[in-house]
């Protein structure tokens, strides 16, 4: 296992092996436990983390990371924030969970609020984004079987090569990822996949029995692939023309992350539906949510949908303080700022083992020249340096640090990056 030494802490953090307590569970211990006993569905690094404070996590033996990965986009408010952290325990210490069966107290302030945040006025709440995903798509089908009256079972969706909107059987129907499908067949159907950014292929795809088109307007697990500037307008414009919906799927891309709202703000788009859900729970609980107006999620019918968990009192009362943050549009002006910095920081490496890099707001793909070593290998120099990063589809990272990340530790993590493509040039 590779650890971060205190001669590689950030220059604030020296000597941070000390800090804090350290856990009573060994590093060697908690890996041959997780390996031995929990399913082989990730190859996580060698790190066991076990507390969080902002942007930074401390592992067990006491030694700090900087966190750029933020729980794929879950925790971009930071760890432990008190705003949010106060906001659980207080409800934590009254009621937890009711099923839907009843109201409770918690759940009208929280959809109100983000049908505000969305300009939208209906919200269905449920937990995971994948979850998110496959609500959407019964919507979508229902809405075309019951307003624009397309056949019974013929409805079709468009989505984009390259996605990513869960794992979920009928989720991975329609991927073009192999590691997502090969041996989970047979495939649900009634999906069309056409090229991202192509808004030709995608209205060529259109015909009488298309009720939605599904994209992320910025592929997160593709590599933070962002379309051309004029490709979610054309996108809206053709669905609106062929009395089609548009389905954002703004899990990663949205609250906040891409110094907007949502990523289609960035392009001045309002999608017929969002989807949402990581950051919406404050890295906290799951929360995930449809949001949309009355004429579209007001096809569902009581007993059609629906989720134990879904809109429960605890998730409610946090994604209604989270809600209240991105309300005063603070967090979104500072992953404008400071995506500009990393991304500034970051385009000083084209060339010097870069060979490609893409974003917005705090959210970097970038491409390393894959004669230096794969995106894992990368990954684990950095982490051994006090950065955490994923990578992606070969020799690409990722950065997204939570919003809350200071100036300071943006510079500190692409100086990090900087030296380790110095490193690995030299061997």
């Amino acid at each position: 296992m590779t650890t971060l030494t205190p001669r590689h802490a950030h220059p604030d953090v020296a000597g941070a092996a000390s800090v804090g307590t350290a856990s009573a569970v060994t590093a060697a211990g908690a890996i041959a436990l997780e390996t031995a006993h929990a399913a082989h569905n990730y190859h996580p690094l060698e790190v066991v983390v076990a507390s969080g404070d902002g942007a930074w996590v401390t592992d067990v033996d006491g030694r700090r990371y900087l966190d750029c990965l933020a729980a794929y986009s879950a925790v971009n408010f930071g760890h432990s924030n008190p705003v949010l952290l106060d906001a659980a325990r207080a409800q934590l210490g009254r009621i937890t969970l009711t099923s839907r069966a009843f109201y409770n107290d918690q759940l009208g302030s929280f959809v109100t609020a983000l049908a505000e945040l969305c300009g939208k006025d209906m919200v269905l709440p449920m937990n995971t984004g994948a979850e998110a995903v496959e609500s959407g798509i019964k919507v979508a089908r229902a809405w075309g079987y019951r307003v624009k009256g397309v056949a019974a079972d013929q409805a079709n969706i468009i989505v984009a090569a390259g996605n990513f909107h869960g794992r979920t059987t009928t989720i991975i129907s329609f991927s073009d990822d192999e590691s997502a499908r090969s041996g989970f067949g047979p495939f649900t159907p009634g999906f069309r996949i056409v090229p991202f950014g192509d808004a030709a292929a995608l209205e060529a795809a259109i015909d009488e029995n298309t009720v939605a088109v599904l994209l992320e307007p910025i592929q997160g697990e593709a590599g933070i692939i962002v379309p051309p500037a004029d490709y979610l307008p054309s996108v809206r414009e053709i669905t609106q023309r062929h009395n089609v919906l548009f389905i954002a799927d703004e899990i990663q891309s949205g609250l906040g992350r891409t110094g907007a709202t949502f990523a289609c703000d960035l392009v001045g788009v309002v999608p017929d539906l969002y989807l949402l859900g990581k950051a919406l729970g404050g890295g906290i609980v799951p929360v995930s949510a449809v949001v949309g107006n009355a004429d579209i999620l007001g096809v569902l019918k009581p007993g059609e949908h629906g989720s134990t968990f879904g809109g429960n009192p605890l998730a409610a009362a946090v994604g209604l303080a989270v809600v209240q943050m991105l309300a005063t549009g603070e967090y979104q002006e500072r992953a404008r700022d400071l995506g500009t910095r990393l991304h500034t920081g970051l385009t000083e490496l084209i060339g010097h083992g870069v060979v490609g890099l893409r974003g917005a707001g705090l959210w970097a793909g970038i491409d390393i020249d894959p004669k230096l070593a794969p995106g894992r290998a990368v990954c684990e120099a950095l982490m051994a340096r006090g950065v955490l990063a994923k990578d992606t589809h070969g020799s690409t990272i990722r950065l997204a640090p939570p919003i809350v990340v200071s100036a300071e530790d943006v510079d500190w993590a692409v100086e990090q990056l900087r030296i380790v493509l110095e490193e690995l040039s030299a061997h």
